[in-house]
């Protein structure tokens, strides 16, 4: 038998400058998004994660998040790792063996709630709604009325099929008549449109950094209730995580005791963002997210192209288009890539491609630039697209509603 080489050669990598191209991509994908420059300046830093500048910059996290998530809770905990941690931080804690969760799913990120559920031990049951639908507060009340949950869970907007949850107050209300705790996933939709914890009586908010907050991926940030609280201090026994386990997080983020080491770039850069949000203002950031979705849907369908979702429950922070039949998409993604240096999403089972709108990419010539690619790259596959008109509509709708917001 000869014998097995496990000699290991020297690897060679090339520098970064020789890898990432000379021109940074155009991110208008449903996240990561485009970063300001004084968040991209802050990511860049690291300092000690327990001295007394981190204990500030802990402090100033919570008291920016209490604004965003508009909030009074004091349980706020920023997590290291994406929005899906913070979604099994507050599944890890809420729910375990003889707990029961009802979980809304409308997409891929929704129906993540469930697979979490089962993996605690949790008793799951889905409800989930039509492709490209949301699930409606008469659905839920049908279901509440067949027995008792603990737990409902529900996103605000589905990243996966561009689906806003209408009804999101009205199902609120249901959950909490039945004496249930709700879990809000909001990770493209905080500060990108209205959104009220306290007032709406949200009792787990969880978001992500990378998409409407404009910071860099990696970290996410939880908000629990006093309710949330409660129930999990009276928790017994052992709990499945330990990074995750709020307990131990409280005391790194109330007390400053060390729990493990902080991603203190990615909460660094997390301070930028919520600070420009709050230069901004909530209102003004709304209604820039707003008109900047408006318009481009507008050019999008003035193009000659269909929107996937229907108004009535469409989603401002996502943009989902049907792709014409016939249509190579990747090679269309591809095409816009190349050329234009624009990068748009695919879908996760939709035929569908999807346009990010938030934080950083609700910028005029973001839409302009985004648009013309998409038009330029479907007319090389010869679909009847009209750039030119679709560019002038977008153009006109911005000068009638949002000339000084965008």
């Amino acid at each position: 038998m000869s014998p097995v080489d496990r000699s290991i050669t020297r690897p060679t990598p090339p520098p970064l400058t020789a890898v990432l191209p000379a021109e940074p991509l155009l991110l208008m994908t449903a996240g990561p998004v485009p970063v300001p420059a004084e968040v991209a300046r802050a990511g860049s830093m690291v300092i000690d994660h327990v001295g007394d500048t981190m204990g500030m910059v802990l402090r100033h996290i919570r008291e920016m998040s209490r604004y965003v998530f508009q909030t009074q809770d004091d349980k706020i905990y920023g997590v290291s790792g994406p929005a899906s941690a913070s979604m099994e931080m507050a599944v890890g804690n809420l729910l375990w063996p003889g707990r029961r969760a009802l979980v809304l799913k409308c997409g891929l990120f929704s129906g993540r709630f469930a697979e979490m559920a089962e993996g605690v031990g949790a008793e799951v049951t889905v409800l989930e709604s039509e492709p490209g639908k949301p699930v409606e507060a008469q659905m839920v009340a049908d279901a509440l009325a067949q027995g008792h949950y603990d737990v409902v869970t529900m996103v605000q907007g589905e990243t996966s099929s561009g689906v806003l949850t209408r009804e999101l107050q009205d199902i609120l209300r249901l959950a909490h008549e039945h004496g249930a705790l709700t879990m809000i996933d909001a990770v493209c939709t905080l500060s990108t449109m209205p959104l009220k914890k306290d007032e709406w009586e949200i009792d787990v908010l969880l978001t992500g950094s990378q998409k409407g907050l404009s910071s860099l991926p990696g970290v996410s940030l939880i908000s629990f209730s006093d309710r949330a609280w409660e129930a999990i201090v009276s928790r017994q026994g052992a709990k499945p995580h330990w990074c995750l386990d709020v307990i131990r997080a409280e005391r790194f983020w109330g007390e400053g005791s060390y729990h493990y080491t902080a991603p203190v770039p990615g909460l660094l850069a997390m301070h930028e963002a919520l600070r420009l949000i709050i230069e901004e203002t909530l209102e003004k950031r709304f209604e820039r997210h707003l008109h900047s979705s408006l318009a481009l849907q507008t050019g999008i369908q003035a193009m000659g192209l269909e929107l996937f979702t229907p108004e009535e429950y469409r989603l401002n922070s996502v943009l989902a288009i049907k792709i014409p039949d016939g249509i190579d998409d990747a090679r269309a993604r591809k095409f816009m890539e190349n050329r234009f240096k624009v990068l748009i999403a695919g879908a996760f089972g939709f035929d569908i491609v999807r346009i990010g709108q938030m934080g950083e990419q609700c910028r005029a010539p973001n839409l302009f630039r985004t648009l013309h690619a998409l038009g330029v790259a479907l007319a090389r596959q010869n679909v009847a697209v009209d750039p030119s008109t679709g560019m002038a509509a977008m153009e006109a709708y911005l000068a009638e509603h949002a000339e000084d917001v965008l």
